[in-house]
Parts: C-alpha cells; sequence; structure tokens
C-alpha cells in the first residue's frame, strides 16, 4: 500500500491551481469535470501519480465557502532551503503564518504558508524533513 492523493475542497479552482503551481512550484496533472455531480477535480504535484503522493484539488460547483472545521492540521512539504523558498513565496503574494526558524525545543527548521482556502502546509527544511520536530 501507499498513500496516493489528499484531497482539499476549494472555493477558486483556477486561483488554487495558480498557487500550487505558481507559489509552491507543483505541476498541473490532470483535470477533470464531472457534470452529473457538479464538480471539478484538478491533481497537482511534483512527480507522476505513479511515483509520488499528490494534492487532489475538488471545486464543487457553486460553492464560495467552506467550515474549516477544528479537526484539520496541515500538509507538509519538504524544501532545499527554506529561507528562499519561504522570501519566493511571500514576492509572489503568499502568506507566511510562521517565518522559518527552529521548532521550539528542538533544531528542526520550519515555517508555515496559507493557500487561498486557509488550509495550512507546513515547510520543512530537506535536511531536517522526517525527524521528529524535537530532534536535530
Amino acid at each position: 500500500m501507499r498513500l496516493l492523493h489528499t484531497m482539499l475542497r476549494v472555493t477558486n479552482l483556477e486561483k488554487s491551481i495558480d498557487f500550487y503551481q505558481n507559489v509552491l512550484d507543483m505541476k498541473l496533472l490532470r483535470q477533470s469535470e464531472n457534470s452529473e455531480y457538479k464538480y471539478t477535480l484538478a491533481f497537482l504535484g511534483y512527480g507522476d501519480e505513479v511515483d509520488t503522493t499528490v494534492i487532489e484539488l475538488t471545486y464543487n460547483w457553486g460553492t464560495d465557502s467552506y467550515d474549516m472545521g477544528n479537526a484539520y492540521g496541515h500538509i507538509a512539504i519538504e524544501t532545499d532551503d527554506i529561507y528562499q523558498t519561504c522570501e519566493k513565496i511571500k514576492s509572489l503574494g503568499g502568506v507566511i503564518t510562521r517565518e522559518p526558524g527552529p521548532v521550539k525545543g528542538g533544531s528542526t527548521v520550519i515555517a508555515f504558508v496559507k493557500d487561498p482556502d486557509g488550509y495550512m502546509i507546513e515547510l520543512i527544511n530537506k535536511k531536517d524533513a522526517g525527524k521528529g520536530l524535537g530532534e536535530g
């Protein structure tokens, strides 16, 4: 077994595709519509779906807001240089909600960014990815 994708409901598919492509450098892998059930899907990722886990953006036609609830946490993305990545995200209008730096009580360097619908994305410096947050 392997993890295939994570689905996020979005209110503006074009705006979300633009964010994941141009701000987070993902590739749009495929897109499809289901007119019977009135939704459009877009799959984005850093590699082919055969080999990597991807994001599925779901736009339910006519829906302009969602209740985020309090159970969702975040998606984590590894980056080669978290400081450079955060500067790029800010220059493209992205919202950094936690500037890059070590996690309290540890040495793992993280940052957080919000997507257009408010979903949180944790960035983790490549050398720190896969470690527990308290590990150095």
